[in-house]
């Protein structure tokens, strides 16, 4: 996440079936993340991208950092369901969905990612590249890894997934068309996963809730306190599986409230963003590089779903 963008103040329904997301929005819009070592030149506006979700289909956790990302495909293909597990599960006709930040190729398409989309308050970039480590393992590798693990833990409590992008196009999408998918599929919640590229000297994870936003496009009132408790339990359960601390350098006690970022401004469903550590800190990076961790880190994740979609 580029620092010099974060602003200082702090501040549901009957499921439906993944095939709803062939009529999904063409909206597009703003990333949370992004360190300054992979940071895009500005380019000139581009008319904005095709206006169906992509196809995330079903794909194994990655092994390791490094591994391939699916090929490309073409971007107007739609978003990628995975069936329930049935009845007889604790989130049996439950739907979730995540969206790993960023895309593997965006570093190609700088012309695209950089268009400016409207975020209800205001104009912001499409996407942005994300961050890495010092050694190059990219934050567009990390957040698909953890989604993967964090797809087959919720498919095996039995709820229905959708991912917003599994690297499987050419670029994005923009936060604004990852937004429009949880909202098409009636998702019962959704989540963001990001790896921040904060000071090096900083470490720790946070997780960022939905302000109280109505501008434009986005009304964020009716999904603000369910955002909330969700945020909560994410935080508290991701601490438990993983010992990652709150972040040092940001949010207070691990939690941050914002009012500009896309995917959380236009979401009409709970909705919360985790940045699972900081990718430019030494001893953070040697975690989020570590499968182990990052299963951690999913089943952390899973456990807030199953509570806050269960309440218990």
């Amino acid at each position: 996440m580029n620092r010099t963008t974060r602003p200082t103040a702090r501040a549901t329904g009957a499921t439906r079936r993944a095939a709803l997301l062939g009529a999904a929005l063409g909206l597009l819009a703003l990333t949370a993340c992004g360190g300054p070592a992979v940071s895009l030149p500005a380019a000139a506006v581009a008319p904005p991208p095709g206006t169906v979700p992509s196809q995330a289909a079903a794909a194994p956790s990655s092994p390791a950092p490094g591994s391939a990302a699916a090929s490309p495909q073409d971007p107007g293909s739609a978003a990628s369901a995975a069936p329930s597990a049935g009845a007889g599960k604790p989130l049996a006709g439950r739907t979730v969905v995540l969206d790993p930040g960023h895309n593997p190729g965006n570093a190609d398409h700088a012309t695209e990612i950089n268009q400016q989309v409207d975020v209800g308050n205001g104009r912001k970039e499409c996407d942005t590249t994300g961050t890495e480590t010092n050694a190059g393992y990219t934050e567009a590798e990390f957040t698909l890894d953890v989604s993967h693990r964090l797809r087959d833990l919720l498919q095996g409590l039995g709820a229905t997934v959708l991912l917003t992008q599994d690297g499987d196009r050419p670029w994005g999408p923009c936060v604004t068309e990852r937004a429009a998918i949880g909202n098409a599929a009636h998702a019962d919640a959704a989540i963001s996963v990001h790896g921040d590229g904060g000071p090096a000297s900083g470490s720790g994870f946070h997780v960022i809730m939905p302000a109280k936003v109505v501008a434009g496009k986005a009304d964020t009132r009716p999904i603000t306190d369910p955002s909330h408790r969700l945020g909560l339990l994410v935080r508290d359960d991701f601490q438990k599986a993983t010992g990652e601390g709150y972040a040092s350098y940001v949010a207070d006690q691990g939690l941050d409230t914002r009012d500009d970022l896309g995917g959380l401004n236009l979401s009409t469903v709970p909705k919360v963003f985790i940045e699972c550590g900081n990718m430019r800190n030494a001893g953070d990076a040697q975690k989020m590089t570590d499968p182990q961790w990052r299963q951690q880190a999913a089943q952390g994740i899973a456990d807030a779903f199953r509570a806050f979609l269960t309440g218990s």
